[in-house]
C-alpha cells in the first residue's frame, strides 16, 4: 500500500481540519478529499483552507454535483483554487441522489447524459478554451474562463467521476481522468467495478490502468474493537436506510436493507437512528468497512486495493484522528 489519502465530512470544525490536513502531510498521504454529499458543508471553502496551510497534499472535492453549480462557475470555482494551489486540485464530481436533490426541487434526469456533457464542458473551459456547446444540459455560448491578470495556461485539474451505479462506472472509465470509488461497500463490490471501468475505458480507446482509483473507505479505529464497531453501526445504519445508489451495491443482504430502510425516513431523527442501528450485526459493519483495531483497520484496506483501488481514501470516524493517520503513516512510501 504505497498510496493513502484522508477524508474530511463534517465530523470536525474547518479549523481542526486543517491541523488534520497538516499531520497527513506530514505523514505521507497523498491526498486529501472534501466531502459535500448532504446539505452540510460545501466542498470549495474547506478546500481553499486545507490548500491555504499546505505544500503538497493534493486537495480534492468528494464530490460535488453536475446540477447545483453552473458549468461556467464549476470551471472558474476550481480554477481559482488551482491558483491557490497549482497542480495540487482534483475536481470530483458525481450525480447526487435522491431523494435529497428531488426535495431541493431538481429532477435528476438522464445523470449519465449529464455527466457526459458536465465533464467535456468543464474540462475544456480549464484548457482556456472559449468553449460553444449547446447539450441537453449544459448551454455555453462563447464562454471561456475570462483571466485577465492572471497566468491564463490551461490548468491542470484532473476530473473524477464519482461513481456507484455500473453504469456510471463505465462513463468514469471513458471519460474521467480518474473514478473516485464509493465507500461503504464490500471488497467484492470492486470486481465488477473494476469489469465496467474496463468496459468504458475500451471504448476510448485505453485500459483500466490509465483511469486512477481512489476509494473512500470508512475507518473506525480503536483499541477496543467493540467501540471502533459500534462507531461505525450509526454510519452503516444511516446510510443503508436513506441512500439507495450506495444500498443497493454494499452487497448486503436485501431483507436486512429493507428492514432498516423501514425504520428510517430522512432526514432521519435520532430515535429511529438508534432503533436502526440495532439491527446491523458485527459482520455487516466488518464487511463494508475498515473497522476495529489498527491491524484489522490496516488489513481490510488492503482487500480494498487488492481489489483494484489505487489510493485508499480513509474517512476517520473516531475523535482520535491523528491515531490512525499515524497507524497508516507506516505503511506510506
Amino acid at each position: 500500500m504505497d498510496r493513502v489519502a484522508l477524508y474530511l465530512q463534517d465530523k470536525h470544525p474547518i479549523r481542526e481540519g486543517m491541523q488534520y490536513v497538516q499531520l497527513a502531510e506530514q505523514a505521507g498521504f497523498e491526498a486529501v478529499w472534501q466531502a459535500e454529499s448532504r446539505l452540510v458543508r460545501e466542498a470549495t471553502v474547506p478546500m481553499a483552507a486545507f490548500a491555504a496551510v499546505t505544500d503538497r497534499i493534493a486537495i480534492g472535492s468528494g464530490v460535488v454535483n453536475t446540477w447545483t453549480r453552473n458549468v461556467g462557475l464549476l470551471a472558474a470555482t476550481f480554477s481559482t483554487l488551482d491558483d491557490l494551489a497549482p497542480g495540487r486540485v482534483k475536481l470530483g464530481v458525481g450525480a447526487w441522489w435522491d431523494p435529497l436533490a428531488a426535495k431541493v426541487g431538481i429532477q435528476r434526469t438522464k445523470p449519465l447524459k449529464c455527466m457526459r456533457e458536465v465533464v467535456e464542458a468543464t474540462r475544456r473551459l480549464l484548457a482556456m478554451e472559449r468553449v460553444t456547446f449547446h447539450g441537453e444540459f449544459v448551454h455555453l455560448d462563447d464562454v471561456e474562463i475570462d483571466i485577465v491578470h492572471g497566468d491564463r495556461s490551461p490548468k491542470d485539474v484532473p476530473i473524477y467521476v464519482g461513481a456507484t451505479a455500473m453504469k456510471m462506472m463505465e462513463v468514469a472509465g471513458e471519460i474521467g481522468d480518474g473514478v473516485l470509488l464509493n465507500y461503504l461497500v464490500g471488497p467484492a463490490y470492486n470486481v465488477e467495478a473494476m469489469e465496467h471501468l474496463a468496459a468504458g475505458a475500451e471504448r476510448a480507446g485505453r485500459t483500466v490502468a490509465d483511469v486512477d482509483r481512489p476509494q473512500l473507505v470508512v475507518c473506525s479505529l480503536d483499541a477496543d474493537r467493540s467501540v471502533a464497531l459500534d462507531r461505525a453501526r450509526e454510519l452503516v445504519a444511516q446510510y443503508l436506510g436513506q441512500q439507495p445508489h450506495i444500498m443497493k451495491a454494499s452487497g448486503v443482504d436485501e431483507s436486512l436493507l429493507e428492514e432498516i430502510g423501514a425504520v428510517l425516513t430522512w432526514p432521519a431523527t435520532p430515535e429511529q437512528i438508534e432503533r436502526a442501528m440495532t439491527l446491523v450485526p458485527d459482520d455487516v459493519v466488518q464487511l463494508i468497512t475498515a473497522s476495529g483495531t489498527a491491524n484489522e483497520c490496516r488489513a481490510k484496506v488492503q482487500e480494498y486495493v487488492d481489489a483494484g483501488c489505487t489510493c485508499p481514501v480513509l474517512y476517520p470516524l473516531g475523535d482520535d484522528v491523528p491515531a490512525m493517520i499515524d497507524a497508516f503513516a507506516t505503511v506510506v512510501v
